[in-house]
């Protein structure tokens, strides 16, 4: 069965990074589009940034020039760098793809302090 892990998530400083990754099992991190989505206490889960089959990334404005979705064929993730977090980005972080139905990782809490 298909499975998405996330990890790198943490507790840091405004200002600082965090590297965030998510493992699959097979070959759908290089095949599919995949995307990370987050979820702030009390809001709804939001969509933050996608990178296609072909490579292509889009991100949210919000994170736009701070993050930075990459897939790393090495290590067959997908990653999300976040640089210059601050206390308005801290959630859960999820992974997501679509394999003939949605799915979703259990998700990795990021939480930035001020």
């Amino acid at each position: 069965q298909v499975r998405l892990v996330e990890s790198g998530g943490g507790l840091v400083q405004a200002g600082a990074s965090l590297r965030l990754s998510c493992a699959a099992s097979g070959s759908i991190i290089m095949t599919n589009n995949m995307s990370w989505f987050r979820q702030a206490p009390g809001k709804q889960r939001e969509w933050v940034a996608t990178i296609s089959r072909g490579g292509q990334t889009n991100y949210q404005d919000s994170v736009k020039g701070r993050f930075t979705i990459s897939r790393d064929s090495a290590k067959n993730t997908v990653d999300l760098q976040m640089s210059s977090l601050k206390p308005e980005d801290t959630a859960v972080y999820y992974c997501y793809t679509v394999v003939g139905f949605p799915l979703w990782g259990q998700g990795t809490q990021v939480t930035v302090s001020s």
